[in-house]
């Protein structure tokens, strides 16, 4: 048996939280209520008041309520709501949550969720799970459950639905979970254009001895891996494929933000970095690309994928980007670069194959590194086997 929490706004969706309490309880799990609303007086029972909730934000619940602000409350609730559940969960008194809600519930919510470790049990049934949930998962493992129909009240729809949501909650606190290994963490970067590299050199350091943790450059993947490194679980890093600052330079839709390479820097975690797929922007559909951009060189790599092949001048700048980055390292990194090109379609013979634009993406990575950084230069492109092997021997004598 399991305690699971329920956070939500008690007041305006205290029904609906009211029937997923009883679903969970006829599975065998106690609930904790956790009240965030503000106000009318709660539906259901908390077992943890919104004034505590609102103390934890360091704000006197009494005054809040009397100024009858909606936008304060919301914002006095995410604050307070992480506080609350994420020591609840350290404590070992709930094992998993649920919250119902609106664009309010949904962002007090998912800020408690984020606090939450990875694996933790969360699950937000919400208005706004078919749009755009990047705000609210960030980089953990949210679980966003549509509500289809407003929640406002139970009916045929919105029953049917969440007794589904109280059957998955339940179903991943009663998941069981295989021991993790003692083994120590490699996390590594892919892309679909660098997959073969990242295959075969996972393969060596796992026959090392290492769990390798790998995280698709897609935006979210590459801030979930910097999050992963900052957490102190990493004992190495093969960040080959740094496409993401492509999209962040240039502006396409799979940036990881400004402080993508930041991460093993500053930690000081032995590091093995390469250029995989710089030479490329990410866009959706053809239709999507911004019209700045017409008569640039395209490569489309699915129905919902437009690729778009960087300059030498933007390769130049994306160079000493990259030599910025590095040069905050603490540990030991170097830098390997595939002279033949760094994706699939950047190789000879590929539709991004440009010697040119590789060229000022390596000679303004190369001036602008560290002098005590060392570059190690193949004659060979990014998924050839001797690329991949070179970067998994360099990681593994760096973390020796």
């Amino acid at each position: 048996m399991s305690t699971i929490a329920l956070l939500g706004t008690m007041d305006t969706k205290g029904v609906e939280h009211a029937y997923i309490a009883d679903l969970i309880r006829a599975r065998g799990h106690e609930v904790l209520v956790i009240d965030v609303g503000s106000l009318d007086k709660p539906k259901l029972a908390p077992d943890v008041t919104r004034a505590e909730v609102a103390a934890a934000a360091g704000v006197d619940f009494e005054e809040l309520a009397a100024r009858r602000d909606r936008g304060e409350s919301v914002g006095t609730m995410t604050r307070g709501a992480p506080l609350v559940l994420s020591k609840l969960a350290a404590s070992g008194r709930i094992q998993g949550v649920i919250s119902l809600g609106g664009g309010g519930g949904t962002a007090i919510g998912t800020a408690a969720m984020r606090e939450l470790p990875v694996g933790f049990p969360k699950l937000m049934v919400s208005t706004l799970a078919s749009g755009n949930v990047a705000p609210y998962v960030g980089v953990k493992d949210i679980v966003m459950f549509p509500s289809i129909v407003d929640i406002a009240g139970l009916n045929r729809i919105s029953r049917e639905l969440l007794a589904r949501a109280a059957g998955a909650i339940c179903g991943m606190v009663e998941a069981t979970v295989p021991p993790s290994t003692d083994k120590p963490i490699i996390v590594a970067s892919q892309f679909g254009n660098t997959t073969p590299c990242i295959e075969r050199a996972k393969r060596i350091l796992e026959e090392a001895g290492y769990e390798v943790v790998v995280f698709a450059a897609t935006g979210t993947g590459g801030r979930t891996m910097e999050s992963l490194i900052e957490s102190g679980m990493v004992a190495g890093v093969l960040d080959l494929t740094t496409t993401e600052w492509a999209d962040e330079w240039v502006g396409g839709v799979l940036t990881a933000g400004p402080a993508r390479l930041e991460a093993a820097a500053k930690a000081g975690i032995p590091a093995v970095v390469s250029t995989g797929c710089l030479d490329m922007v990410n866009f959706g559909t053809r239709e999507s690309v911004p019209e700045k951009f017409a008569g640039r060189r395209f490569y489309q790599h699915n129905a919902q994928v437009t690729l778009m092949r960087t300059t030498p001048e933007e390769n130049e700048q994306l160079g000493r980007i990259l030599a910025e980055k590095l040069n905050a390292s603490r540990g030991p990194v170097t830098v390997v670069l595939p002279l033949k090109g760094g994706s699939m379609i950047g190789a000879p013979g590929g539709a991004f194959h440009d010697p040119a634009a590789d060229a000022a993406l390596y000679g303004a990575l190369k001036g602008g590194l560290r002098r005590d950084i060392p570059v190690r230069e193949m004659f060979c492109a990014i998924n050839d086997p001797e690329f991949a092997d070179a970067c998994a021997e360099e990681l593994l004598r760096l973390m020796r």
